[in-house]
């Protein structure tokens, strides 16, 4: 994971005001003007030879919960409740590109065989027959290791039928570890890929990222939820142009081996199904446990009463001081302290900034970038004994429950009623916002985390959001740019939107 850079002294704390703006929100159902909460409480904290935390959840608590959502399928809520609830301001949509690539990181050749014959290059072959591939060339075998029957022009093997949910016998083993897989097998790019169905590839990550026996004590909907956000993820890492693999770096993915009936039956209840936000596949992240509260970003935190059967709801974790100050940085540590949450649920809610101050200076990182360095199970913590509380920046949120007082899906199309046409405007920008994000790096670029969701500018003319440590300012002329550190604190001091107009470049230093 990229780290943020130490910074020697106190970040500058950014708000909508200190920039000369004051952008449309939505809030509690109506059109307001104004910006982020805050309140702005100094911190002092003197640190011994031990560090105490106080923590909620395990992972990085945006999107779906996964133990919040089999909470609330015990509950009795459907899968398509506990979406709305995760991802506000999505809607239903179906897959238009439903074959996708997996990068096998485990493999480096291919040699299979499937018990009703495959097709190569075209060509039929027959069950008993192998294929094995070298770049462009395959061979056909009689049997894994035997004589030669002829060779043909192919990067890949096919099954008999390349449509999903096919009969076992059609898919493709490996010879030797006689390893199963759906779909088609060859190389891209140099490297082993799996072609295959996305409601396929679905089958082979539930089980991995997920717990199928969910499905015999009440969470049957919750995996069907999985099934959903899983499939709607990959589409939308591929059209940001992202390559998927089969470890964590994209999802865990196990072919048939780690395939389960409990999870295929989710699979197959929502084959197709995926979610949209702004006319695409939404990017929807999920982590295992929120702690009680979403962290918010790219869809409004919410509260999560699913998620108190986690056995990670409630944490302490003990740090020594020397380490801690080793794992920023600054020599002996003289104090810590969480400088900035958002003040959502116990503790002030998720870290948002940490300050670290030792014998070697001072470094202040984003709260992901601590709970990073501590080896942490989230950035909701909070320090024992820290007697200040940290300033308050609280992001946009959702109702409690589906069909609550407060539905930004529904409420898109508010703006339009004061500003016309201002909906596409948002919903274009933020499209262009979201893009520019992924491709800085996202929470581990130099923007950091989004405090808050992209918002119109008064005059109606762009979007605007804010970041721990810059802005995103995108208009149709200009398009999405970037502005962090001394390039955001230049544009301010001439003056800012008003003065300067939209950001024409990007300026990240």
């Amino acid at each position: 994971m990229v780290r943020a850079r130490p910074r020697h002294a106190r970040a500058r704390s950014l708000s909508f005001a200190a920039i000369g703006l004051a952008p449309v929100l939505i809030v509690g159902g109506l059109l307001t003007v104004g910006g982020p909460k805050t309140s702005t409480d100094e911190v002092t904290l003197s640190v011994g030879s031990e560090l105490t935390l106080i923590g909620h959840g395990l992972g990085h608590g945006r999107g779906l919960g996964q133990w919040g959502a089999y909470g609330y399928a015990r509950k009795g809520w459907s899968a398509a409740q506990i979406l709305r609830h995760y991802y506000g301001g999505t809607t239903a949509g179906k897959v238009d590109r439903p074959e996708i690539s997996v990068i096998l990181t485990g493999k480096n050749s291919v040699n299979v065989h499937a018990d009703a014959g495959m097709r190569v290059g075209g060509q039929m072959v027959a069950p008993g027959q192998a294929v094995s591939l070298s770049g462009a060339t395959a061979t056909i075998t009689n049997g894994c290791g035997g004589a030669v029957v002829r060779s043909v022009p192919a990067p890949f093997v096919e099954p008999i039928n390349m449509g999903p949910s096919r009969p076992g016998n059609e898919f493709l083993k490996f010879c030797g570890s006689n390893q199963v897989f759906r779909g088609a097998l060859g190389y891209a790019g140099g490297r082993v890929v799996n072609r295959l169905h996305i409601d396929d590839y679905v089958k082979g990550v539930i089980p991995k990222e997920s717990v199928p026996q969910w499905a015999d004590s009440g969470g049957a909907e919750a995996l069907k939820a999985q099934a959903v956000a899983a499939r709607t993820y990959a589409l939308a890492a591929i059209a940001g142009g992202k390559k998927i693999d089969d470890t964590q770096n994209s999802q865990v993915y196990g072919a048939v081996a780690s395939e389960d009936p409990r999870t295929n039956r989710a699979a197959d209840a929502t084959a197709g199904q995926i979610l949209l936000q702004s006319g695409k596949p939404a990017f929807t992240e999920f982590s295992s446990s929120t702690g009680g509260y979403t962290a918010g970003g790219r869809f409004p935190a919410v509260r999560d009463d699913g998620d108190a059967m986690s056995p990670n709801r409630n944490w302490t974790a003990t740090v020594s001081a020397g380490s801690a100050g080793a794992a920023f940085g600054v020599g002996a540590l003289r104090s810590l302290e969480v400088v900035e949450a958002n003040g959502l649920g116990p503790e002030n809610g998720r870290a948002i900034k940490v300050r670290a101050v030792g014998s070697g200076g001072t470094v202040e990182v984003s709260g992901e970038e601590a709970r990073t360095r501590l080896q942490l199970k989230s950035s909701w913590f909070a320090i024992k004994g820290q007697v200040a509380k940290p300033r308050i920046v609280k992001p946009p949120t959702g109702p409690d429950a589906p069909g609550g007082s407060l539905d930004l899906g529904s409420l898109l199309t508010l703006p339009d009623r004061l500003l016309p046409g201002s909906s596409q405007l948002l919903s274009v920008g933020t499209e262009a916002l979201n893009g520019k994000f992924d491709d800085l790096g996202g929470i581990t670029g130099p923007l950091g985390q989004a405090i808050g969701v992209p918002n119109l500018t008064p005059d109606g003319n762009g979007v605007v959001q804010l970041f721990q440590r810059g802005m995103m300012f995108f208009s149709t002329q200009t398009g999405a740019r970037a502005l962090v550190g001394r390039g955001l604190s230049d544009y301010l001091a001439r003056g800012g939107l008003p003065v300067l107009g939209y950001p024409k470049v990007d300026r990240l230093r």
